[in-house]
């Protein structure tokens, strides 16, 4: 980037960051999630690095704290507030700690502790009484609400000792006592408030400390500014002596002598934060003596002896480059955003999903727009808002082609559908996305055989369709540069596994439109039933025409089934479009789409040729009913005992469903670590929300 192209984007990134600050810090407002305006600010901090030349006074790198909002006195702290540097991975955690070592070439101890998400509060005690209260507000001075902060339970009046004190620590609103707020302000038709830590800084800046007082607030402490007790060595010791005077603590600190435990406690907190009553959004990390941590100083912003590390973040900020076209298996063109990459939710993301030309107008993306995105789960990136402020007009609309990207057919919209198509059916993209969904974790699962692996096979001439596969010899696959004995042989038995595949499985493999996991497992549970309750209708008639009617519950035992593929082409037959589409489950749209591909000759033959290369449908773990019978269940966030898949496949054993989304029907929502925008729902709809843990348990 250029020093002129730079100057106009540091420009645009202060305006809106400060814009921002203001709204979060003296409003109590939240515009954008607060992992967005950590990613701004950590671009426009490495925009500062690259150009030194281009800092300024008022830049918000150069500031701490917010301004003040002018309702309450204001009140000169007499310890400076500094805030503290933000790490976002464990790389980050070990060049802060190399750092400091060379500092402090000494043994140290590090004391982590959780990061509340609050409102920070300075309080003064005088020979052992409350004094006063006051907010951070820009480091220098910050407001007196001493009257709110008063009010709150948790805060002694009176310390258990007569000492002079001045300690800093977190006001936040537990998620019990936001819930009943967001309920009573429902109930009074007055606004809700976006998340805990707004409605704590609302609360404490009331003018009436009756509301504070319902408000059922409450405070950690953590940091000792200024004291007449004895001298204090340590961020351990201090936190003791807390504990002492009545102070109120969190106590899931923890000390280490190791950086290596410092990463893994930060790691664990991921998954455990989901279990405590309120909000944390990271782990503060402190050198643990005090004397080495004087040795270490300060920058100009923040101590070198703490940083913040902060929770992967579920939305980000990051600039469109391009905009490219990816053709689906089924002909349908999805436009992706190709991006500057990003950390988000714990992993690297560089293209995000736009969805179709529709969003693309309704958001108004445009190629060189900076973007919110967010990725929670295992699902796909995606665009969820244009940042219009930092626009500098040279951003470009972009316009729909009207061929395909891939062999230059026309692309055709049909009434009533989002996305274009491809009118080619024999698109080489279309083919190679088919046969990629074949072998994929949720189709028959072949491993070794990726993305490359099958696009060289192509490429080749070795197959043309998913059954070809099955005919590949060894001599086929030493002929590929990919190829060597040890993966020729590893591939080949791949391939003789997935010949033995679950019926759920091959049906998704097929690729028939709307035909999902889920639908696909209730297509093939249904398909089971009806070949049995067949089965014993044939059999039940035999046993009264035989007047055999004292061994009919014996006759009618369960057996062990055989289902080819050719059973399967004559089953679909013998249902017919009616009966499909009353499946519960399926619905007439994901029916007739069924239907009509099995009727279809070429497809028949195309299931014959998967008959012929040997090709057998498992069908044993397909329970009829389970402890979950009819129970739906949405997952979201990742798991730790178990795999996502595995869950899954868990609770469909068990006769329980899977969904893609939060509904009123929902029974379950299973919350993992990082779980986002489900979790929310679930909780605004009032649907049950459980932990992995609590599932384990039910299954």
């Amino acid at each position: 980037m250029q020093q002129q192209e730079a100057k106009k984007r540091i420009e645009k990134l202060r305006e809106k960051i400060t814009d921002l600050n203001y709204k979060y810090f003296v409003l109590d407002e939240s515009e954008v999630n607060e992992s967005v305006r950590d990613a701004l600010k950590r671009e426009l901090i490495d925009l500062e690095e690259q150009f030194p030349q281009l800092i300024t006074p008022d830049s918000p790198t150069q500031r701490v704290g917010s301004a003040l909002s002018g309702r309450f006195q204001k009140i000169k702290h007499t310890t400076p507030k500094k805030s503290l540097a933000d790490v976002f991975s464990p790389d980050e955690i070990r060049d802060w700690s190399e750092r400091i070592q060379k500092l402090v070439p000494e043994e140290l101890e590090f004391v982590c502790e959780l990061k509340i998400d609050g409102l920070n509060i300075t309080i003064q005690y005088k020979n052992g009484m409350f004094v006063r209260a006051v907010t951070r507000g820009n480091g220098k001075e910050g407001e007196d609400v001493s009257h709110t902060v008063k009010t709150i339970k948790s805060i002694p009046l009176k310390l258990k000792e007569s000492v002079d004190l001045e300690v800093s620590g977190e006001v936040f609103m537990p998620d019990k006592s936001f819930d009943e707020l967001n309920r009573a302000q429902t109930e009074k038709g007055l606004p809700t408030f976006a998340n805990p830590r707004n409605a704590a800084a609302g609360t404490v800046r009331q003018l009436d400390p009756q509301v504070a007082s319902e408000r059922n607030l409450d405070m950690f402490f953590y940091h000792i500014d200024k004291t007449s007790i004895h001298t204090l060595e340590s961020q351990e010791e201090t936190l003791e002596q807390f504990k002492e005077l009545g102070l109120k603590v969190c106590n899931e600190y923890k000390k280490f002598k190791s950086i290596d435990e410092v990463i893994e406690f930060c790691e664990s907190w991921h998954d455990l934060r989901g279990d405590l009553p309120y909000e944390v959004d990271g782990i503060v990390i402190k050198v643990n003596d005090f004397e080495q941590q004087s040795k270490m100083g300060y920058t100009a912003k923040a101590p070198r002896y703490a940083v913040a590390y902060k929770f992967p973040a579920e939305q980000t900020t990051s600039q469109i480059e391009d905009i490219i076209l990816q053709v689906g298996r089924t002909g349908a063109i999805t436009p992706v955003a190709v991006m500057r990459p990003v950390l988000v939710a714990g992993s690297t993301v560089s293209r995000a999903t736009l969805h179709n030309e529709d969003e693309i107008q309704r958001k108004d993306i445009r190629k060189g727009d900076t973007v919110i995105i967010q990725k929670a789960g295992d699902v796909i990136p995606e665009v969820v808002e244009v940042m219009k402020d930092l626009r500098t007009g040279k951003e470009k609309p972009y316009k729909f082609p009207a061929v395909c990207p891939v062999c230059e057919s026309n692309i055709e919209r049909k009434e009533g559908e989002s996305a274009y198509r491809c009118t080619n059916e024999n698109c080489p993209a279309v083919e190679r996305e088919k046969i990629a969904h074949f072998v994929s974790k949720k189709g028959f699962n072949i491993d070794g055989l990726g993305q490359k692996v099958v696009d060289q096979f192509i490429d080749c001439g070795l197959i043309q369709d998913p059954a070809d596969i099955f005919t590949l010899t060894k001599e086929d696959l030493l002929t590929l540069e990919l190829f060597k004995d040890k993966r020729t042989d590893n591939v080949l038995s791949s391939l003789e596994k997935a010949r033995e595949t679950a019926l759920d499985h091959f049906l998704f493999a097929l690729g028939v439109r709307y035909l999902g996991e889920q639908s696909s497992y209730d297509f093939a549970k249904f398909l089971i039933h009806h070949i049995k309750k067949s089965d014993k209708e044939v059999k039940r008639r035999k046993i009264e025409k035989s007047q055999q009617a004292l061994f009919a519950e014996d006759n009618l035992e369960e057996k062990e089934y055989e289902f080819t593929v050719l059973d399967l082409i004559a089953t679909v037959q013998d249902l017919g479009l009616d009966q499909i589409m009353n499946i519960d489950g399926i619905g007439d749209k994901i029916g007739e789409k069924i239907y009509s591909w099995f009727q279809e000759k070429a497809n028949q033959k195309y299931l014959e040729k998967l008959y012929k290369v040997g090709i057998d449908l498992v069908i044993d773990h397909l329970k009829i009913t389970g402890k979950l019978d009819g129970k739906s269940f949405v997952l979201t966030g990742s798991l730790t005992e178990v795999t996502r898949d595995q869950a899954k496949d868990l609770i469909k054993k068990q006769g329980g469903k899977i969904n893609s989304s939060v509904t009123k029907d929902t029974n379950w929502v299973v919350a993992g670590e990082n779980a986002g925008s489900k979790l929310k729902k679930a909780q605004d709809l009032g649907i049950k929300v459980i932990s992995e843990k609590d599932l384990m348990e039910m299954l």
